[in-house]
């Protein structure tokens, strides 16, 4: 092997080691991170438009922006003890987690779990704030109402109060 081609081989090995131990320094909350800024801004967005344009954005535009940000080995999303979209099932993981969060309100610390030799799962509490309760408090106008029926017959998302635990938003990536 030439000096060129050991030279050659020697940057290509830094620089795949360089990228690995940058991926590797990640954390699930900086992975997630997007993700939850994302979707407040749809949220903030809908919410410009009226309240009940916040439940479109929950059913449409959160599970896409989920699905366009789960690549490259990361899977993410959010999950509830009491869903409103089905199909935010808590991964099988991350349950054990949610179910601390529900009865344990004093421990709520985000949290890190090794899924298999280089997968991580990393889950974080979803705390209602005031602004949630138009759609998942106890009290709802008739029009959020309505629109929750149509849209989730099977809701069980209500009946919040500020701080309560609505679920989690969880990531699954490759360390």
């Amino acid at each position: 092997m030439s000096f060129l081609q050991r030279l050659i081989f020697a940057l290509v090995f830094f620089i795949c080691t360089a990228n690995a131990q940058e991926h590797n320094s990640e954390t699930g909350a900086e992975i997630l991170l997007p993700f939850k800024q994302e979707l407040q801004q749809a949220l903030l967005g809908g919410l410009a438009d009226g309240p009940e344009q916040v439940i479109d954005v929950c059913k449409l535009e959160a599970p896409e922006i989920a699905t366009s940000l789960s690549q490259n080995g990361i899977l993410l999303g959010r999950a509830s003890d009491r869903l409103r979209n089905p199909l935010n099932t808590t991964p099988e993981w991350a349950a054990p987690i949610l179910e601390s969060y529900t009865n344990n309100p004093e421990n709520r610390e985000p949290q890190h779990v090794s899924l298999s030799e280089n997968r991580t799962g990393y889950v974080e509490p979803i705390l209602i704030q005031p602004v949630c309760l138009a759609c998942h408090g106890t009290e709802l106008s008739q029009s959020i109402s309505t629109k929750l029926n149509l849209a989730y017959p099977a809701d069980r998302a209500t009946g919040y109060q500020t701080g309560d635990l609505r679920g989690i938003f969880w990531v699954e990536f490759v360390e």
